[in-house]
């Protein structure tokens, strides 16, 4: 009795029992929580399908055909309506979110959005406004260079890496020597060749290079390059300059460091470290940039004699400056155009 009662016998009354039942449950369902109860409820193991399909072991050889078709037909109109109420409720849900989230573009706007200036632009000018305060001068130049100032008379041999495809923009033809800048050296090298000694420039701006687009490289970024010719100019002028820049930009316990390296542009070279006493995390030294004295060859290129004369030079990304020093995670943020991003900053960095 009790089986009987768990497994009812395949019927056409019990199948189409079982089929009202979920009919109804599907269509009382207002959504699609609901209609997913309803699925398990009756199509599921232990629904009442289920144990009518269960019993098709017990029915004999010769109408198992027949019981066959029945319950399957029943299972296929339960699947059908399923699936129809299914698709109905999704877009009965998907319109009432449009609804809610409709926003009437005729309507006056209640306020104007105030937006921001880029950090990039606004921690440049601070930069600039540092070493003006020292009495330097901005330098600028263009952003098309001639391969000579880019490199050859920046003292980079022809066979460098830096000057293969993989790297650095060229123009087609290419035969016209002309490269999108891949520092802003060449300013420095057009400030040798214009200006009177001394020289005290400071050359921020946008340059271009081969690199991913990824969270820590951009294909075009910008740079602040300094560059100091004059009589008697020594490597610790270099490291009071950088000193003073640290302190202003990232408090009055910053400093540098000197790591010796080699750049072609200098003679002596050294990377460049920070101190950077606020970092998220705690204290610590970060690679900075690269600096050095000024290479003979360079001021001989520019028709300068190193005999007499002798200068520094120093080069550092402006959007690595504004990572550490305002914890940002992911260039890509600085360049995908959000206003969302510089409204972090407001009009100051």
């Amino acid at each position: 009795m009790s089986d009987a009662l768990e497994n009812p016998p395949i019927t056409p009354e019990a199948v189409d029992a079982a089929v009202q039942a979920a009919l109804a449950a599907i269509a009382a369902a207002s959504g699609t929580a609901e209609l997913k109860a309803a699925r398990a409820a009756h199509t599921a193991e232990g629904s009442p399908l289920a144990k009518l399909n269960a019993r098709m072991r017990e029915v004999p050889p010769e109408q198992k055909a027949e019981f066959g078709k029945l319950v399957g037909q029943a299972r296929g109109r339960v699947n059908q309506a399923l699936s129809a109420r299914e698709e109905e409720l999704a877009a009965a849900e998907t319109a009432a979110k449009l609804e809610a989230e409709r926003i009437d573009v005729t309507a006056l706007p209640q306020r104007a959005r105030v937006g921001a200036r880029h950090p990039i632009s606004l921690l440049q000018e601070e930069i600039s406004d540092i070493f003006v305060g020292m009495g330097w001068e901005i330098a600028e130049g263009p952003e098309l260079e001639h391969e000579w100032f880019n490199f050859d008379a920046l003292n980079v041999d022809p066979d460098h890496p830096a000057r293969t495809e993989q790297d650095t923009f060229y123009v087609d033809p290419v035969t016209r020597h002309l490269v999108l800048r891949t520092q802003t050296s060449p300013v420095q090298m057009r400030s040798m060749l214009e200006r009177d000694i001394p020289i005290y420039v400071l050359s921020p701006g946008k340059v271009y290079r081969t690199d991913e687009f990824d969270a820590t490289h951009l294909p075009v970024f910008h740079q602040f390059e300094g560059l100091v010719v004059d009589k008697g100019i020594t490597m610790a002028h270099l490291k009071g300059t950088l000193d003073h820049a640290a302190r202003v930009l990232f408090g009055p316990e910053a400093k540098t460091r000197f790591r010796a390296n080699y750049f072609p542009f200098t003679e002596p070279s050294a990377e460049l470290d920070l101190w950077h006493p606020t970092f998220k995390g705690g204290a610590r030294w970060i690679e900075w940039g690269g600096c050095g004295m000024i290479n003979p060859n360079v001021l001989r290129a520019a028709g300068i004699d190193p005999e007499e004369y002798s200068g520094f030079a120093f080069g550092m990304g402006i959007e690595r400056t504004l990572m550490f020093r305002s914890d940002v995670q992911d260039m890509r943020d600085m360049a995908e155009g959000d206003v969302r991003f510089s409204e972090q900053f407001g009009m100051v960095v």
